[in-house]
């Protein structure tokens, strides 16, 4: 979504929140906002009437070599014709309105504290989208050289509206910044490679680096949720444009678990509810593997040769649910194919976005201090943008700032992942152990039956798509589960700090052909650990067990994402695959446990559990009931590779 959603989100909901805990006879809504949750709200009501005050809108229809026309609005400073600005450009495919002169947008710009220092805020709705010309393509697949005017890209338009908004723009100081969270971050990433002379600093927040990864696959296992909402309003066709949107999907039940289950197999979704109106929908079910069509969409191989004189800040949340894929491979691939080039990192402890609206002190039930998302904007991200466009030299920020949790502090490295990081060996062991070291002879493994029609939810939250906290969720719910493996170390003596993937390697046998794998590492907290005031008071912390890190891989590509395997039934195979970063510290007394499982729903699809070529073709009779074995014995050993931080 938009980042002007985000903060414009936190307008409406922080004020119902604080609406309804004023009312002595209302029911009280929960999480209960902090001072800060309070202090934001009203500074937020501040800045929407500071934006009418203090600039002026216009509008435009910027030309791109190829003739088609983007629809750009642009927020100038009232005084831009004395004081020179420097411009911040944000283009997305979540519409730019409100439409129209004299209509303002509520929020400008990355923080309230970006809005009174002063920019030249430009808008873009990209090619294809609400009021552009063009045709949309999802994820365009960028172009190393182009040979004409006919030969765009996300790219050429973005060089092309930088150029353009330079010389017929409102005057400015000739420094261009670029920002955008979620698929304006891809934009972002992608507006590097416009390679424009004048764009100074970038930051891509939450972008797409690869789409096979980011949102809708994970290791090859299909988002389900996510991508049936997402796509039911956004992937419908725009023949022409337009200032108003689709309507979401109308699912006729609270209740996701029941309305994916009863939808059936993935070819259903688009015979009894899109009924052919989702193009990209039927192109992903057409490409199952990591072909052609995923790796043109795969921007990290482009993210090269990039403009020396562009600073980066690529912005992601360990709580994201949707894009730390993107955030994490982003950063690398800018690092590794960009010797020397200014380019940095911030992880904090966000969902989806987090950092742009809320104050971040929360996720769910898990409590992270006060204000990490006000610090990143006043100490991180505005004095980025100011050094490299106003001030003109490079910024003091470290090449990494990182947010680690458990002791709810941020921390600064040289690199990510850390270079100090020790690497050691979780090993799971018989009894639901998991420890440092090897198992000994004893039992071999551990198994479970599981069954494609009683998937083990993803959440005990009653929800139609993916939330936000899951990633935080308590765990018990899942931990009395017959179908869910759990190991976990001793009562921890001295703190544990993890930092940096998780190399999963599963040693596992299926008198089925196919499974997926769920690794989740949880924290577990003292039973003595005390309650938070700020949440439900049904909500109990002692015994939580809190998910840090999650993750799932299916396990016909275990040795290529591009071509499927089957499993032959009763045979030990090993199932590697990286279980993403975390920055997390599992405090003296609380114990670190990991969950296997082998369904996840409806967050992911199901596995038939029978290999099947395309599992988006798959019949209901494919679905079968199979009993997984996880092994931990000497001669095969499940194992977690981690990064000990000391």
């Amino acid at each position: 979504m938009s980042h002007s959603y985000y903060r414009t989100a936190l307008v409406v909901g922080l004020g119902l929140a604080l609406a309804a805990s004023a009312r002595a006879q209302s029911p009280v809504s929960y999480p209960l906002p902090s001072e800060a949750d309070k202090a934001q709200l009203s500074q937020l009501l501040a800045d929407t009437l500071y934006i009418q005050q203090h600039y002026t809108k216009t509008e435009y229809q910027i030309p791109m070599r190829d003739g088609v026309k983007l629809y750009t609005v642009v927020y100038a400073p009232n005084d831009a014709n004395k004081v020179r600005y420097p411009i911040m450009l944000n283009r997305t495919p979540y519409a730019v309105g409100p439409y129209g002169t004299g209509k303002y947008k509520k929020v400008l710009g990355p923080s309230s504290t970006m809005l009174h220092e002063g920019y030249i805020f430009a808008y873009q709705d990209v090619r294809g989208r609400y009021m552009s010309e063009g045709q949309f393509v999802d994820v365009r697949p960028e172009k190393d050289t182009h040979k004409g005017k006919q030969d765009i890209d996300e790219g050429t338009d973005t060089y092309d509206t930088i150029e353009w908004l330079l010389k017929h723009g409102p005057k400015n100081n000739g420094r261009v910044g670029q920002w955008g969270i979620s698929y304006p971050g891809y934009y972002t990433a992608t507006g590097l490679l416009s390679r424009h002379p004048a764009l100074k600093a970038a930051s891509p927040q939450a972008p797409i680096a690869d789409w096979f990864w980011d949102d809708f696959h994970h290791n090859g296992a299909f988002f389900l949720p996510h991508a049936f909402n997402f796509l039911a309003s956004f992937g419908l066709a725009r023949p022409q444009p337009t200032p108003t949107g689709n309507p979401g999907f109308k699912h006729g039940t609270p209740d996701g678990y029941d309305f994916f289950l009863q939808m059936g197999p993935l070819k259903n979704a688009d015979a009894k509810y899109y009924q052919g109106k989702v193009a990209f929908w039927n192109e992903m079910a057409q490409h199952p593997n990591y072909d052609e069509f995923w790796q043109a969409r795969n921007l990290r191989p482009h993210l090269k040769n990039l403009n020396r004189g562009t600073a980066v800040l690529t912005v992601g949340g360990f709580n994201d649910a949707e894009d730390l894929f993107g955030a994490l491979k982003t950063y690398e691939a800018i690092e590794k194919q960009n010797p020397g080039m200014r380019n940095g990192l911030v992880m904090g402890p966000w969902v989806h976005g987090g950092w742009a609206r809320g104050t971040g002190e929360l996720v769910g039930n898990a409590a992270y201090g006060e204000s990490p998302s006000l610090y990143y904007q006043k100490e991180i991200e505005a004095p980025f943008f100011k050094s490299y466009l106003k001030d003109g030299k490079p910024a003091s920020t470290p090449e990494a700032t990182i947010f680690e949790g458990g002791t709810n502090r941020w921390r600064t490295f040289a690199a990510w992942p850390p270079t100090a990081a020790e690497t050691r060996t979780l090993y799971f062991q018989p009894q639901g152990r998991i420890g440092f070291e090897q198992p000994a002879a004893g039992a071999e493994f551990d198994q479970y039956v599981s069954d494609p029609a009683h998937p083990v939810p993803f959440s005990e939250a009653t929800t139609v798509g993916m939330t936000r906290e899951y990633m935080t969720d308590d765990q018990r719910f899942a931990a009395r589960r017959p179908d869910v493996l759990t190991y976990q170390t001793d009562v921890l003596t001295e703190d544990l700090t993890l930092a940096g993937p998780i190399e999963a390697l599963l040693q596992v046998a299926t008198t089925g052909t196919d499974a997926d794998w769920v690794v989740k590492v949880i924290d577990v907290y003292p039973n003595d650990t005390p309650d938070n005031a700020r949440l439900n008071p049904m909500v109990h912390l002692g015994g939580y067990q809190q998910m840090v890190r999650s993750e799932v891989m299916r396990g016909r590509f275990r040795n290529s994402f591009s071509k499927p395997e089957a499993f032959v039934p009763g045979q030990v195979t090993a199932v590697p695959f990286t279980v993403q970063d975390l920055c997390h510290t599992f405090r003296k007394g609380h114990r670190l446990m990991v969950q296997v499982q082998s369904t996840w729903f409806p967050l992911v699809d199901r596995n038939p559990q029978t290999f099947v070529p395309n599992i988006f073709e798959a019949d209901e009779k494919d679905f079968q009931l199979a009993t997984h074995r996880l092994y931990h014995s000497p001669q095969h050993a499940s194992q977690l590779v981690v990064k000990v931080l000391k």
